[in-house]
């Protein structure tokens, strides 16, 4: 049941406002948040051409407001107790707008990526302050297997849709009409807010003083610098260009600098407690081994679909709804898994990389200049089954050995690689192998290929020399997809001698006593 003075209707609308309304005008909020960002990057081929900035450079600005959703996380809790759900999302609302307005007309990267940091932040801050508000009408008993699926399903679920959204607005007008519409949706949510909610607490507000803003800005710097080396670092040729060398110095100084203020002061932004729980180190792999797992879609698959198939966008994007497919089944299987039969970690963290697996496995047998887009279909919807089982399922495993002081500083740190530099460090990968082999296999292909050979004349050389590079690329794919294959065999194998996965605890919401109880000791102390 639900603790004292917390009750499990959501108290910041008006009197007027049924329960049931209340509930689903937050989700709603949470899903229009969600929707909103700085840009688009289904959109970036657009952006590339209308801003006349390099993909990279698009790129960095979307990897930036991944980091300021991540950073955000260790003082979500001291925000929500000092100021009330109204003036949040009063806040927050026009915030977003004004992000929006600026990454659609500038022209300079540094306001760019610093806008769009802002704009992550206010993203997460406003996401977490209206679905905190109805966890407890979701799962009175607070059981954390209960939120997650209904937290994870609004996330994820929204990233396919936002990039289905952009790709049809977008070509039926221009990337801009994305901006407008999520601007729009903004001023519905500023007005709902407005109408229908008042200032509420459930205590008295808590003052903003001991928050370590120089270490929150520490971390961000070290998570944008190495951001900058892992995206620009097949641009710049990597080490031989001093702006890679430049941005590796800067990370290593912050990283130096965030560890130092870890250790000397009394509340740091992160704790070095947050680094010492069990198993902690186990979870950062697991999410960096999914990172680079879903790098795969990100680069071979969009090598594959756009150089070798000529998909436009349209076709493309169209994957999204498959993808969106398996998020709700990945969702639903993770509820029926963790709430209804109560089980362990292990089947289902084996279920999700799998899955993902499997998806490698099924392209490297469908890698054919001839296949038909519905061949993807059924390898797109498991990659988004097991992409939600993983991240539901390793959160909730989270909440079973993190104590509720120190349980959004362990999220910042698995976001740093979750949301962090994970998915640029797997996509930097890919990239870099591909320099070497598709050269290799093209030479091997080609090794007969010159205009001295009788076969081939002045006229058809140059079909010739296409297509021995269109199939140098689709061996190099194959051989790639081998590879990431084999590894993820081996990796599932891991898995299943592992063994901090067969605890099966989950952790609970405190009573807002208890949190009052931490949020005012750490404030005193």
């Amino acid at each position: 049941m639900a603790g004292p003075n917390m009750p499990t209707r959501v108290m910041m609308f008006r009197d007027f406002v049924p329960d049931k309304v209340r509930v689903f005008l937050c989700l709603f909020f949470a899903l229009a948040f969600q929707f909103s960002g700085g840009i688009y990057l289904s959109s970036v081929s657009q952006m590339v051409g209308s801003l006349a900035l390099m993909q990279e450079d698009i790129m960095m600005a979307g990897y930036a407001s991944f980091v300021g959703m991540t950073v955000i996380f260790p003082i979500l809790f001291r925000l929500k107790f000092r100021f009330t759900t109204r003036s949040i999302l009063l806040f927050v609302c026009p915030a977003l707008i004004v992000c929006n307005l600026i990454t659609m007309y500038t022209d300079s990267l540094p306001v760019l990526v610093i806008v769009c940091f802002f704009a992550g932040m206010f993203r997460m801050w406003g996401t977490f302050e209206a679905l905190s508000n109805v966890q407890l009408s979701l799962t009175p008993t607070r059981n954390f297997a209960v939120f997650f699926p209904v937290v994870y399903m609004i996330v994820l679920g929204s990233i396919q849709l936002s990039g289905l959204l952009t790709v049809y607005l977008g070509y039926w007008a221009n990337w801009h009409y994305m901006h407008w519409f999520i601007m729009g949706l903004l001023f519905i949510v500023w007005g709902l807010v407005a109408a229908l909610s008042h200032h509420f607490r459930f205590m008295k507000p808590l003052p903003l003083f001991g928050i370590d803003w120089l270490g929150g800005a520490l971390w961000s710097i070290f998570l944008l610098s190495l951001i900058f080396v892992f995206e620009y670092g097949k641009f710049y040729d990597w080490f031989d260009a001093p702006q890679i060398v430049i941005g590796t110095v800067i990370a290593v100084i912050s990283l130096a600098l965030s560890i130092h203020r870890m250790i000397v002061r009394r509340h740091p932004f992160i704790s070095l407690e947050a680094f010492r729980y069990r198993n902690l180190t186990s979870l950062l792999f697991l999410f960096l081994m999914l990172c680079f797992f879903l790098a795969a879609p990100t680069v071979l698959q969009n090598i594959f679909t756009g150089s070798i198939l000529k998909y436009d966008v349209l076709n493309n994007v169209s994957l999204n709804w498959w993808n969106f497919g398996g998020t709700v089944l990945g969702c639903i299987l993770a509820y029926q898994w963790h709430v209804r039969l109560h089980g362990g970690y292990k089947v289902p963290v084996f279920l999700g990389f799998a899955f993902i697996v499997g998806y490698q496995c099924i392209m490297y047998f469908l890698i054919d200049p001839n296949m038909n887009i519905e061949w993807l279909y059924f390898p797109t919807l498991l990659r988004g089954a097991g992409y939600i089982i993983l991240y539901i399922s390793l959160t909730v495993y989270v909440t079973g050995i993190v104590p509720f002081q120190h349980f959004f500083q362990v999220l910042a740190i698995l976001g740093f690689v979750r949301t962090g530099f994970g998915s640029v460090l797997g996509g930097a990968i890919y990239s870099r192998v591909l320099q070497y082999i598709i050269p290799e296999n093209f030479q091997t292909i080609s090794i007969e290929l010159d205009l001295v050979n009788t076969a081939v004349n002045s006229e058809t050389f140059i079909s010739v020399y296409g297509e021995a590079m269109r199939q140098a690329t689709l061996v190099s794919l194959k051989e790639m997809y081998g590879w990431v294959c084999i590894v993820g065999v081996l990796f599932l194998a891991l898995i299943l001698f592992e063994k901090f996965l067969n605890r099966n605890v989950v952790g609970r919401l405190p009573r807002i006593r208890r949190i009052k109880h931490i949020m005012k000791r750490e404030n005193a102390s």
